[in-house]
């Protein structure tokens, strides 16, 4: 199931995102932003590392260079930078990326990475199994950021959906569900969904109805903190549709 939605289903006031909370304080850095600047680089670090791999990089040079990169954004002043009338998170970073690769990756490694402290930690033995696993010789760089983009945001709906349902002591329905999450609605088993929550059909179906709009909610608010204007989304939406689509 590919995540679809139009800006028509948000809320009519578009709030505050982590990242337009960045660029609104970015020449005068609050702890909020800082903040909101840690958890963006914790958030969505994988999909630069793929990049880098894909870009000929060994997988220690890679490590090296995203912590690095990292280490840099939080300490200079590099969201000075960023265009506020093209807020995107997602092109903010990977041009972010690209200039340091080209100018200063050279200088970085020629000194201690971040004065010997880790901004971000990353885990690189699964970060590597997953490029490997995922990599497509097909993609370019930049289709490959891109796809890796767009899954991390699933994976990070997916973990807060895991969540709401362990808050409120049905983890295990979690369990019997998620795998209709992406399934197309006709090769959906409600029958056997049925028997793993123990319910009915009629019952079941309520559910995966229910688990997959709350997705769909999920998916858009997470999209919507890398942006900084509602206007954006239904854009981003069809991008982030159509990276998936490839390879």
């Amino acid at each position: 199931m590919t995540p679809r939605a139009t800006s028509r289903e948000l809320p009519h006031r578009f709030p505050p995102t982590r990242w337009s909370v960045v660029l609104e304080a970015r020449r005068e850095t609050s702890a909020q932003s800082q903040a909101a600047l840690e958890m963006i680089c914790r958030s969505y670090w994988y999909p630069l590392y793929a990049h880098v791999r894909r870009c000929g990089h060994s997988s220690h040079d890679a490590q090296d260079l995203t912590q690095e990169f990292f280490c840099r954004l939080l300490e200079k002043k590099w969201l000075d930078t960023a265009d506020r009338e093209k807020g995107r998170l997602r092109t903010f970073l990977i041009v972010a990326l690209k200039k340091f690769m080209a100018k200063e990756w050279r200088r970085a490694s020629a000194q201690k990475r971040g004065g010997g402290e880790v901004p971000v930690p990353m885990d690189t033995a699964f970060a590597e199994s997953r490029y490997v696993a995922d990599a497509s010789a097909n993609l370019r760089p930049d289709d490959v950021f891109d796809q890796q983009w767009a899954l991390t945001l699933i994976e990070l709906t997916l973990d807060r959906l895991r969540n709401e349902f362990a808050a409120a002591g049905k983890q295990n329905d979690f369990e019997a569900l998620k795998t209709c999450l992406m399934a197309e609605r006709g090769a959906i088993d409600y029958g056997s969904v049925a028997v793993g929550l123990g319910i009915n059909e009629g019952a079941a179906r309520v559910s995966v109805h229910r688990l997959r709009k709350r997705f769909r909610e999920i998916y858009r608010e997470e999209i919507s903190q890398t942006l900084s204007s509602r206007e954006e989304l239904d854009t981003e939406l069809r991008h982030l549709a159509e990276a998936l689509s490839r390879g």
